[in-house]
């Protein structure tokens, strides 16, 4: 493609050499420049990709997109420079353009907010594909091209990648893609040059804050996503969340709400709870569902109200919510042959915890115990340490600490964090294991028929972060191998 083609979706300050060169492709990692490439030097929370310029150069890049001209610009042969004012968002919209502007040819909708957005994007894309539409989703657990999976590292990749994946689905007569929508990827402009068609708020709580260092900054990143919603999209949020209808405020987008308290677009109600499921109103008709806990009343009311936003007709949306199935590791439930249950669940800030304590505490009405297996991450928000273990703690009858993603951390030191949330009755119940997989076996063998016990944390993930080394570890595997030996023994 030729340079000035591509420059005519961004807006240049100033313009350095030919413009009339052909373009090979669009690179923002210098170590990936080849011959006949437009390099685009982006800051980096971490590094500036200014300082790469001449890496790029000697790599073989033909064009260079900055925010800042290099002192020798001039002297750089026949190269060509574009001096722009935010080449974070000049990326995404070169992107766009390079790739044919898919995102405007397939519907798109976003997820956003701190709890959720994993089993709503995962449960549209299920839904559409069960509607009979070709669909793709982008998500934490995995990236899927109708039916087919790629694997995923990040909540939303990189924007090269994200803009690849996204012209792969429309190349595939992909017709709906969902999308879940970090705080990070709207700061650092990664979903810049997609064209959403809706947007979804599930909830704020905090998260996160080792980047934004404040919940303001947090709340800022999410409602900046409906602020930039165009017109023609539809903004849907959780009303019953305090940060709920703040997202609204400024968007032209068409503003929906969700609520099981208020008067609202989707209203719910729930029925009754159980392990097996949740039977519930949604705008007046009665639906059984396979999921658990008032959380996931929220995450299908969202789920309900985007399909119908969408077209579909509600009653054909009913009958596909009742069939669909929980989201690998998001309160996922374990019977052991013993007669208690194992959940493992993703829970991986306070009130995520809250949630699906609540929720099993709403189960359960008091007829047995809750052991709680937790951790924390390293080198993410130590402010929320002393929180976990502390609501963990109220809302349990023993809680194990434990390891989580140690990354560069000592796994010791984190749990020695969360200690110091505790008070002296709460560490009357409180055993400290710092190996996860005898952790969870403790927690076995404490358990008693009619127990739950929640394994929280790491839900789908099947690592553990060890000093900079993904090790293999799944909870799932760990409790399904503790429960075949139980089911040996018994027998």
């Amino acid at each position: 493609m030729e340079l000035q083609t591509l420059l005519t979706s961004i807006e240049a300050l100033e313009i350095k050499g030919d413009i009339g060169i052909d373009i090979t492709g669009i690179e923002s990692d210098s170590r990936k420049v080849a011959k006949g490439i437009l390099f685009v030097a982006v800051r980096g929370t971490v590094v500036d990709g200014h300082t790469f310029i001449n890496m790029a150069v000697e790599n073989g890049a033909v064009a260079i997109v900055c925010e800042e001209m290099p002192e020798k610009a001039d002297l750089m042969g026949n190269l060509t420079f574009v001096r722009v004012k935010d080449s974070a968002f000049a990326l995404g919209m070169m992107l766009s353009s390079w790739y044919g502007n898919p995102s405007q040819q397939l519907v798109l909708v976003g997820v956003t907010g701190t709890n959720g957005k994993t089993t709503i994007a995962t449960l549209l894309y299920d839904m559409f594909r069960k509607l009979g539409h070709k669909a793709g989703l982008l998500s934490t657990v995995c990236n899927y091209i109708d039916g087919k999976p790629v694997p995923t590292d990040h909540t939303t990749p990189d924007p090269i990648t994200l803009h690849r994946l996204i012209a792969q689905m429309k190349k595939e007569e992909c017709e709906y893609v969902f999308m879940e929508v970090s705080s990070h990827s709207i700061d650092q402009k990664r979903i810049s040059g997609l064209h959403f068609d809706g947007g979804i708020f599930t909830n704020l709580t905090r998260d996160h804050l080792d980047y934004h260092k404040t919940v303001e900054n947090y709340l800022k990143a999410k409602k900046k996503f409906f602020d930039d919603l165009p017109s023609s999209a539809f903004a849907l949020t959780n009303a019953d969340d305090k940060s709920g209808l703040v997202m609204l405020q400024n968007t032209t987008a068409r503003k929906l709400t969700y609520s099981l308290l208020t008067l609202a677009d989707f209203k719910g109600k729930i029925l009754e709870s159980h392990f097996e499921g949740t039977d519930m109103l949604i705008n007046g008709r009665e639906i059984s569902t396979r999921f658990v806990g008032r959380f996931n009343a929220y995450n299908l009311l969202a789920v309900y109200g985007a399909a119908v936003s969408l077209g579909q007709k509600p009653d054909d949306v009913l009958v596909v919510l009742s069939d669909l199935h929980p989201v690998s590791g998001r309160f996922q439930t374990i019977q052991s042959p013993l007669g208690y249950t194992a959940i493992v669940d993703y829970a991986h800030t306070p009130d995520a915890l809250i949630n699906v304590l609540n929720s099993i505490h709403g189960v359960l009405e008091s007829k047995g115990h809750v052991i709680t297996v937790v951790g924390c991450g390293g080198n993410r928000d130590k402010g929320k340490r002393p929180m976990m273990a502390k609501e963990a703690s109220k809302l349990s009858d023993q809680l194990i600490l434990t390891s989580d993603n140690p990354r560069f951390e000592e796994p010791d030191d984190i749990i020695k964090d969360m200690l110091a949330g505790l008070d002296d009755t709460d560490l009357a119940h409180t055993l400290c294991i710092t190996d996860r997989t005898q952790a969870i076996k403790t927690a076995t063998a404490i358990a008693k028929k009619g127990d739950v016990i929640l394994v929280a944390g790491k839900g789908h993930e099947d690592y553990q972060e060890i000093k900079g080394v993904k090790h293999h570890f799944d909870d799932r595997e760990k409790i399904h191998e503790i429960f075949d030996r139980q089911l040996t023994t018994n027998h």
